[in-house]
Order: structure tokens, then sequence, then C-alpha cells
């Protein structure tokens, strides 16, 4: 499926400092070349020989977050952070071709064996929470366990209530999407949307900006909706930024018309799986959350009743200084072993 690329970039003292009061570590930027036209880019920072954990962004269509390594403590984790296909750094920027779970499950893969990692632990947000669940339950041996924040289990409710039900939260954002996506009728906002963003959709790139940036307005919205202290990104008009965002949505809204090729049931079904193979499971959920329902943590612990699971007093971002808390102590109770047993546990090989 994939072949090595070029070789690792290494950025020293660029990675943002822990909280743990850690010294900033070299950060190495790489890139995988798969063999259907796609170059995944990947960064890895942290200790050399510190606990492996391989961090899964959201969206979809997000790409990755360098404030997410603040949850490290860097001179005991090593941290892999990948832009899945299309996003961030990766390459074509947008693209939806051959884009789908099951490849971003053989990228993931592909990357651990590349690092010549023997098993890492997995920490997913939102969109990355089910593709945590759904990599750990497919390639559980590869896992030591997985810790979610916000869990999204890719049913049509959820998607149903960002697009249909919480246009309560932000009504004249809400209208706005739909006047740019040229949709009278809201339950087919979000495939109104897919025809718009996608290349051939039959709308130009002005068409498909305005699209893109009536969606992060609305998005915002309805965060801020949760969270008072959200601010709305203001437009953006240059061309660069312009691509970034369209880019964004289009995959965003290929992988939900989609129902990211998982849907509840299987979902569900692969945690059960990846949990029957020993892997341990960690939840944390905002209480508030406006965009992942918290009764899905219900529903994670019907599936998984051995799944640790914690509601926190916040809204949907991992930037939310409780949710930011919770996960945290989530990754070093869940990773780092007690004292007793040693500092450090040391990468394979």
């Amino acid at each position: 499926m994939t072949r090595r690329a070029s070789r690792p970039r290494s950025t020293p003292g660029s990675t943002p400092a822990s909280p743990h009061g850690s010294p900033p570590a070299t950060l190495t930027v790489d890139t995988l070349r798969t063999r259907d036209g796609h170059r995944v880019s990947f960064t890895v920072a942290g200790a050399a020989d510190g606990v492996p954990v391989v961090v899964l962004h959201g969206g979809p269509g997000s790409g990755s977050q360098p404030g997410s390594l603040r949850l490290f403590d860097l001179a005991r984790f090593r941290v892999v952070l990948i832009d899945q296909r299309g996003t961030g750094a990766s390459t074509p920027h947008g693209s939806v071709r051959h884009n789908r779970t099951d490849r971003l499950i053989e990228d993931i893969e592909a990357i651990r064996v590349r690092l010549g990692v023997q098993r890492w632990g997995v920490l997913g947000g939102s969109w990355g929470a089910a593709l945590a669940l759904a990599y750990a339950g497919q390639h559980p041996q590869s896992v030591t366990g997985v810790v979610m924040r916000g869990l999204f289990l890719t049913s049509p409710r959820e998607v149903r209530g960002l697009f249909v039900a919480a246009h309560k939260r932000a009504p004249r954002a809400w209208a706005r999407l739909c006047a740019a996506a040229d949709c009278a009728r809201p339950a087919a906002l979000l495939a109104s949307c897919h025809g718009r963003l996608q290349p051939r959709g039959g709308a130009n790139e002005a068409r498909q900006h305005a699209v893109a940036l009536a969606w992060r307005g609305y998005e915002n919205a309805v965060l801020a909706s949760a969270d008072s202290r959200r601010s709305r990104s203001p437009a953006r008009s240059s061309r660069r930024d312009a691509c970034k965002l369209i880019g964004k949505y289009r995959i965003q809204a290929h992988y939900l018309m989609h129902r990211c090729w998982l849907g509840e049931t299987r979902l569900l079904s692969l945690a059960r799986r990846a949990a029957a193979a020993g892997v341990p499971l960690a939840a944390v959920h905002g209480s508030r959350d406006p965009v992942c329902p918290p009764g899905n943590l219900r529903r994670l612990t019907r599936a998984v009743p051995a799944a640790r699971v914690e509601y926190v007093r916040a809204g949907h971002l991992g930037s939310d200084p409780r949710l930011h808390e919770r996960v945290a102590h989530a990754l070093t109770a869940m990773f780092l072993p007690p004292a007793h047993e040693g500092r450090i546990l040391r990468r394979a090989a």
C-alpha cells in the first residue's frame, strides 16, 4: 500500500513546551507516499524513548493541531501527529479521491511500521475519536490503549442534529449557510453543501469559498453557543486561505455524506472487538457539547461496560481548559506507569 518517501526534516526546539515543565523537544516532519497518489504528512515530537502515542485529529478535514502537544509531558512521551489524507500539509490538498476511512486506517498502520513502533497508544478527538476506535478495532495488536475526547459515533442522528436541530443555536448563521448552498429544505442542507463543494459539482471557486465560509461561520456559532469565551474566526480573503477552507469542508462533506464509512452500529462493534482483545478505552466528554451528544458515552458504555468515561462541564473543543486538563490526566493514567514501575516505557525497535 505504501512506500517510503523523502527524508524527515527536523526542527529543533520548535515544539510547544509541555505543561509539565519539560523543555521543547525536537520536532520531525516526514511524509508517507501512498501508491494511490496521496502524500500523508506526519510530525513526531518528544522523547525518542518515550511512550509512543499517535494523535488523530477531528473534522473530518481539519488537519492536526500543534497545540495538542501541550497535553503531553514531552520528556516522557513520543507523540505522532498525522495530517489525514487531503488535510494540513498532506497532499493533494482537499482531495476526496481514494479518501475514505479504510485508507486512513491503512495510513496509520503504515506510519506505525515506518517508525518501528511495535504498539502505541491512540488519542482522538471528535471524528478522531471515531477513527481511533475503528483503528483499534481493526488493529488491536498495534494498540496499547485509546483515549477519546468528544466522541462522535458517525450516526445519521448526529449529522441531523448538527445540520437541522442545532440551527436554533445559531439561526442567522444557519440561514447564511442555507443561502450560500442554495438550499431551501433543511434536511437537504448537507447534500447541498456537498454538491457545491466538490470540484465537479458545477460551482466555481468563488461559490465554493462562499459555502465554506458560511459553513465555518455556522460551525463557530454553534460551538460558541456552548462556550461564551469562544471567539468567531474572521473571514479571510487570501487565495491560499480560501483553498484551505474549501478543502477542509469538501472532505468533511464527503465523509459525512457517507457516514464516514462506519455508522454507529459498526463503530461500536469495532469498539467491542478492541476491548475483547484487551485494549483499554477511556473517554472524556463535555456535558454541554453541542456537536457530539453527551449521550454518546452511554452508548459506548452499553457496548463496552469496561470503558472508563468522564463528563466535564465543558463544550466540544479540546482547547477548553477543563477538557484539556482531564484529557491530559486520562493520557497519563492510561499510558504512563506508576513511579515504582519505572519512569519511561521504551518503544519497541
